[in-house]
């Protein structure tokens, strides 16, 4: 029997109670790295560009996801998964990028197949939204994927992987299993192809249980953007006379 952990629950006890600046992680300026965007091809410039895009999200209380910066229509969100947000309208949420914090708010909730999107107060500085561009169809089985998330206490990670396979869940349908990595507080990230087009979200990993409690830290599930009918999740947002000037709520 095999169960899933969701992987917003990859934060520890004291991350939960710890103050929002003290988890922006600390750089030893002696170390070397090589950018992404320095490598001469189109597929290293799409990963740069999902990793630009790529937040973490804190939820009132401490708990933490990831996340990505969408633009549609005109209206900068951070697409996540439902289970990394505190479902309360209005209720301010920390977007946090290389030392920078700005607000954000729940505007859609979708419990079902774990979505969620949050609407972004102020303009982040330190990141550049991805263009919403979601899969006409689901990703193939081998297809290679791209996503950058934080997991655990680590800074911003970029993985990539390919799919392995796919499960039908009852109540939400049909689940993208990918073979990459992830970890706890990888849970909301944005999985993309190396196209830059949107294959889903993430919200957990593979734990077996029937022989030996064993967390299976290389197949993560993933919900299809198809899931998602964006259009629909701005409903409620785009009701309200004060969002009316943007354009994806004309």
């Amino acid at each position: 029997m095999r169960f899933i952990i969701l992987l917003a629950f990859l934060f520890s006890t004291t991350a939960m109670t710890t103050d929002i600046k003290t988890i922006t992680p600390v750089f030893n300026k002696n170390m070397v790295t090589e950018p992404i965007s320095s490598i001469d091809n189109s597929d290293a410039i799409v990963e740069q560009r999902i990793r630009n895009a790529a937040v973490r999200i804190v939820a009132p209380g401490g708990k933490y996801g990831s996340g990505s910066l969408i633009k549609y229509k005109g209206l900068t969100l951070v697409l996540t998964a439902q289970h990394v947000i505190e479902n309360v309208p209005g209720l301010i949420h920390h977007i946090v990028k290389d030392g920078e914090v700005q607000r954000a708010v729940p505007i859609y909730s979708d419990k079902t197949h774990d979505i969620g999107l949050l609407y972004m107060i102020d303009e982040m500085k330190s990141a550049t939204p991805m263009k919403y561009s979601p899969r006409k169809n689901i990703v193939g089985i081998g297809e290679e994927i791209t996503y950058s998330g934080h997991p655990s206490h680590h800074s911003l990670m970029t993985f990539r992987g390919r799919v392995a396979g796919y499960e039908i869940l009852a109540d939400a349908g049909l689940q993208i299993l990918l073979h990459t990595h992830g970890w706890y507080g990888c849970s909301g990230a944005v999985v993309y192809d190396l196209n830059g087009d949107i294959v889903g979200i993430i919200w957990g990993i593979d734990i077996e249980r029937k022989f030996v409690k064993q967390v299976v830290g290389n197949i993560m599930w993933v919900v299809p953007i198809q899931a998602l009918n964006i259009d629909y999740a701005l409903g409620a947002f785009c009701s309200t006379k004060n969002h009316s000037k943007y354009r994806a709520c004309r």
